[in-house]
């Protein structure tokens, strides 16, 4: 990506009407009470290599993005388009690092920090108010993980994150992976590190449910494009694992498979996947398709928290709804 490209499609953002992509599609009347019929995909940015990790930043009224081949978090607002944030946002060694060295998920903590899903430095960080990082957890029993992908924090303060290969140079068979499964973990304040589940093949995207009583997690495997979720006790252990959506027939249609998901109000699921973003019901039926037409990384509520924006491969897209997301 060329600094000056981006540059140029910023300043025209800025300054003009969105353009559109794709389309919106109702599979259930109650989709109509989330998203308006005639409701258009809004493109905010492109030129990137492959945007994830969406974030709003509320203190600054703007929303904080990834580009993890280029190792950069981006910024967003509606006064000035896109700039850089922060580069290198997950790779900072001397010598380079693979196709994916940057950051993916992003999130804040409950004091405004920001929160870091690594892929190169293969850890969970926290950027500091007085500027620099700090880890927060790199390791599981002594063993580094594989690329922590997204995250999300539970309201007592623990995180909960996925570790899937995508980040490690050469994938699962890379000579330096330590782990030998892909694993669903939370990070309790205190430090502690506690594995959720080490079954699934490729845990991506992570959510709860508005009580915080439900894990969600988007598994990205090709035989098993599912949304799956656990009951969280009060201790915050793991009940029996659920399939609430498979989306196995629509990975025939189009491309990509559940990778970032967001919760709404109602504790309906949206979850990119085949097509774009699909809205689940929190039983597992699918109300509506938002079809960007590309393969799409990620999403996060923002504005008032009735904006749902999204990383579309090279773009940075946006539909504003009629719901908002949990914890507005």
């Amino acid at each position: 990506m060329k600094t000056t490209a981006l540059a140029l499609l910023s300043a025209l953002a800025a300054h003009a009407e969105p353009s559109t992509v794709g389309t919106i599609v109702s599979h259930d009347p109650s989709f109509d009470k989330l998203v308006a019929p005639g409701t258009k995909i809004e493109v905010l940015g492109s030129g990137f290599n492959w945007s994830e990790g969406p974030v709003w930043e509320a203190a600054a009224n703007r929303l904080l993005f990834s580009d993890v081949p280029e190792n950069t978090i981006f910024k967003w607002t509606a006064k000035d388009g896109i700039g850089v944030y922060m580069k290198p946002s997950g790779f900072t060694g001397p010598a380079g690092y693979g196709r994916e060295p940057g950051s993916n998920g992003l999130a804040f903590d409950q004091d405004g920090r920001l929160l870091c899903c690594e892929h190169g430095d293969r850890r969970v960080s926290v950027l500091t108010k007085g500027g620099g990082k700090r880890t927060l957890a790199d390791n599981y029993q002594g063993k580094r993980f594989n690329s922590p992908n997204d995250l999300v924090v539970h309201k007592s303060g623990a995180i909960f994150f996925t570790d899937p290969p995508y980040g490690l140079p050469k994938g699962p068979k890379d000579p330096t992976r330590e782990l030998d499964f892909c694993g669903v973990f939370r990070l309790d304040p205190d430090g502690t590190v506690t594995v959720v589940d080490k079954t699934l093949e490729r845990p991506n995207g992570i959510a709860l449910s508005p009580d915080h009583r439900t894990l969600y997690v988007a598994q990205s495997h090709g035989p098993a494009p599912h949304v799956v979720a656990w009951p969280l006790g009060d201790d915050l252990s793991p009940g029996q694992r659920r399939v609430v959506f498979d989306a196995s027939e629509l990975s025939k249609q189009y491309p990509g498979a559940p990778d970032g998901l967001k919760v709404d109000t109602h504790g309906n699921i949206w979850t990119t996947g085949p097509g774009g973003v699909l809205v689940i019901s929190p039983k597992g039926k699918l109300l509506g398709h938002i079809r960007t037409g590309q393969r799409t990384a990620n999403c996060a509520w923002g504005n008032d928290g009735s904006v749902l924006y999204m990383t579309a491969d090279a773009l940075l897209v946006r539909v504003r709804t009629l719901t908002k997301g949990a914890g507005w």
